[in-house]
Parts: C-alpha cells; sequence; structure tokens
C-alpha cells in the first residue's frame, strides 16, 4: 500500500537525529509519532473503502460525472434585488446521490428576508461570507434564539427547527449554507415570519434614517 512506502522514508528521517548523535530519546518520540500516524492513516483508509459511495456504472475516471457547474452564473453578475436562493441538491447534481450533503448560495439585498422555514431531518450550516445578517430560529421549547452574524461567522440550525435570516443592513449580504442531506427538503412556517419581519423591518427603517 502507498502509505507503507511514505512511512518508510518518514521513518529513516526520524531516526536520522539520533545518527547524528542528537540522541536516542529524540529518536523515540519519532518513531512513536510516526507509528501513531500510520494508525491513523490506515484506520483512515479502511473506513473510506466501507463508507464509499459511488453510483453504479460510473468510473472514478469520469470526472464530468461529479462535477456541477450552475454556481458559475454568480461570478460577476449583479447584486438581486430581492432575496435569492440557488440550491444544489440531489435533483441539480445526481453525483450527491448517497453522499449526504447538498449546498446553497444565499443572497440578501438590504431589507431582504429569507422567510421561516425548516428543513426536515437535516441540520443547515449557514457561513456569511460578506455583510451581516440577524438569524433567528426556535427550538423545542419555544424558545426564539437570535444573533447578528458579521461576515466570517458560522452558524448552526439544527435539525428540524423554524428558522429566518434578515439583513437589516445597508449593503448586500451573502451567505452560503451547507445541509446535512443529498435532498433536502424545506417547509415555509409563516406564522413565525408575521411575528419577525415586523419587528426587523422596523429597526431597518431605524437604521436608514
Amino acid at each position: 500500500m502507498t502509505y507503507k512506502t511514505n512511512i518508510s522514508i518518514v521513518f529513516l528521517h526520524s531516526c536520522r537525529p539520533f545518527a547524528n548523535g542528537m540522541g536516542i530519546i529524540s529518536c523515540i518520540h519519532s518513531i512513536l509519532f510516526v507509528l501513531m500516524v500510520a494508525q491513523v492513516i490506515h484506520g483512515s483508509e479502511i473506513h473510506l473503502k466501507l463508507d464509499s459511495v459511488i453510483p453504479p456504472n460510473i468510473t472514478t475516471d469520469d470526472a464530468k460525472f461529479f462535477t456541477h457547474s450552475a454556481f458559475r452564473v454568480l461570478i460577476g453578475a449583479d447584486p438581486p434585488t430581492a432575496f435569492k436562493f440557488m440550491k444544489v441538491s440531489e435533483a441539480e447534481f445526481p453525483a450527491l446521490n448517497g453522499q449526504g450533503v447538498s449546498y446553497a448560495v444565499l443572497q440578501f439585498p438590504s431589507g431582504s428576508l429569507n422567510p421561516s422555514h425548516r428543513h426536515p431531518h437535516s441540520a443547515e450550516l449557514l457561513f456569511l461570507l460578506i455583510g451581516s445578517l440577524k438569524v433567528g430560529f426556535v427550538d423545542a421549547n419555544d424558545v426564539l434564539h437570535t444573533l447578528t452574524l458579521q461576515a466570517g461567522d458560522l452558524f448552526i440550525f439544527p435539525v428540524g427547527v423554524v428558522h429566518y435570516q434578515y439583513n437589516y443592513g445597508r449593503d448586500l449580504a451573502f451567505a452560503i449554507s451547507a445541509f446535512g442531506s443529498a435532498n433536502v427538503r424545506t417547509i415555509t412556517t409563516p406564522g413565525l415570519s408575521k411575528r419577525l419581519p415586523s419587528l426587523a423591518r422596523l429597526m431597518h427603517q431605524m437604521l436608514r434614517r
């Protein structure tokens, strides 16, 4: 296996300090480290082999099957005038079948809202790249959790919770969301949207004065 050859090379380099008179302790520490790395690599290789999911009749050389270019339209495009949501799930990208992951891009012009909704059987991990967002979700005890995110922040919406995002800032907000399902479902929940946006829009109007 490839990792055996690499580890042999590392092993020889590990004991070079001992050969140069730097001490047997340094050599022992290096050897232990190499053995630990070998175990991790070996375990990971077995794990990947057992869990590998590749659709039938597809070879690993067919790289085009594993590539999706839908998001290219975002590069250099004008910002939207209303909230825009673009997703890539199993329906759009068949290679996601069995992989347990999908992706979405969310664009929020100033004052726009992603109305309250939930994703059954899937968490959502949101990464805010540009701007700021007010996010919130309601937990199983009907407690509302809210926070204002800044660019560079990550926020996790737990599986199945009702949640929303709102851009009360003056500038565009741009976020990417990853989902723990290749076929994530979205169910709208207008009740929360009716409660929250009124306050958020009031804050937005006050900030713009």
